[in-house]
């Protein structure tokens, strides 16, 4: 009925956006876990101790800007993302990847 009438929900898409946060963020977590098992079991070095503390902060940065969007996307009407957290969503993500790669080297 709403598609004829041209008109959209708005609850479903915010429901989806913060679904996937939450899936991005465990995805980040597991990351974070494993790459401090690695380097705690596969001999502790201190290059793979410095990569476990940077993914830990960057797993926490992450956590705190996926935090802060699900929160905006519990709204009535949620703003859209802007571009400076999308940039440190990207920046934590990367970096989480790179020491992580670093941990396992």
């Amino acid at each position: 009925m709403t598609e004829e009438l041209g008109l959209r929900d708005p609850g479903l898409q915010p429901e989806r956006t913060r679904l996937a946060w939450r899936r991005t963020t465990l995805s980040c977590t597991v990351v974070a876990v494993l790459a401090a098992r690695q380097a705690l079991y596969g001999g502790a070095t201190a290059v793979g101790m410095l990569g476990v503390g940077l993914s830990m902060l960057a797993w926490a940065a992450f956590l705190g800007v996926a935090h802060r969007r699900v929160r905006a996307l519990g709204s009535v009407r949620p703003e859209g993302l802007r571009p400076r957290v999308a940039a440190a969503a990207v920046g934590c993500t990367l970096a989480l990847a790179a020491f992580a790669v670093a941990v396992v080297v």
